[in-house]
């Protein structure tokens, strides 16, 4: 049986809070639909269900999708480290009615905890990995490693706001780049996708760093941005009625 296309699931979800491109979108689709029939999708960092819908929407039904968020106000969004108790209760009620509404509430298992502490709440094997959890560099490199290893061999690693966040990035070079098991697959925007499928291949792990560090100068752009956005520059654009860049993502 045939699901959802792209535009379809991408309808869904066309009024979903979040930080989820299109192109994005379709890249979690496709990994969702490689998740083989009774395999797995963990997902770390939901917000109000925008990448969730997507995993869910696109994956085979037999197939259990964990969203993992503890919607506590810590890490909410961009520039949202903590004191976001209120608006997190509020996401938490609007996250259950969006999966509600695109008709795949019962295709998700929510675990409200800090994904450190819901490993418990998780059978092995994880066949897709999503992170978006927190972006500092402990609990991103903690999500990234003990999270990846759980994932078993040829399956699908995504991380949002790689060569993007600072503490995203450093947590791929330390956790990721230099590694013998993670074959680096491509990005869309800050999206990458990673295969636990790296070959033994004499010369092949340094080809794989290669293509990763070779994102490095797109990372300072956006660093630069983020900079420059958080010192002003939107205001001096928009006096000058000027475009305001969005937020790297």
């Amino acid at each position: 049986m045939t699901g959802p296309s792209d535009d379809e699931i991408l309808a869904l979800v066309a009024e979903v809070d979040g930080w989820m491109s299109p192109d994005q979108g379709r890249r979690l689709a496709a990994a969702a639909r490689r998740c083989p029939p009774a395999g797995r999708i963990v997902e770390i960092g939901s917000f109000r269900g925008r990448s969730t819908i997507v995993l869910a929407a696109a994956s085979d039904p037999s197939v259990e999708v964990v969203a993992i968020d503890p919607h506590d106000g810590n890490d909410r969004g961009p520039q949202e480290i903590e004191g976001f108790e209120e608006a997190a209760a509020t996401d938490h009620e609007v996250f259950l009615a969006n999966l509600a509404a695109a008709g795949v509430a019962d295709r998700v298992r929510h675990v409200r905890a800090f994904s450190d502490a819901a490993h418990p709440q998780v059978d092995d094997p994880v066949d897709v990995l999503y992170v978006d959890g927190a972006h500092r560099y402990g609990p991103a490199l903690a999500d990234i490693t003990a999270w990846g290893r759980r994932v078993g061999d040829g399956g699908t690693l995504l991380i949002h706001d790689a060569f993007s966040s600072i503490g995203v990035t450093l947590a791929i070079v330390r956790g990721l780049t230099f590694g013998r098991r993670w074959r680096y697959v491509g990005r869309s925007r800050s999206l990458v996708e990673y295969r636990a499928d790296l070959p033994a291949l004499p010369g092949e792990r340094v080809r794989n760093a290669g293509r990763q560090l070779a994102q490095l100068p797109w990372f300072a752009k956006n660093v630069a941005l983020k900079v420059a956005l958080s010192l002003g520059l939107g205001r001096v654009l928009r006096a000058a009625g000027r475009p305001v860049p969005e937020w790297p993502y």
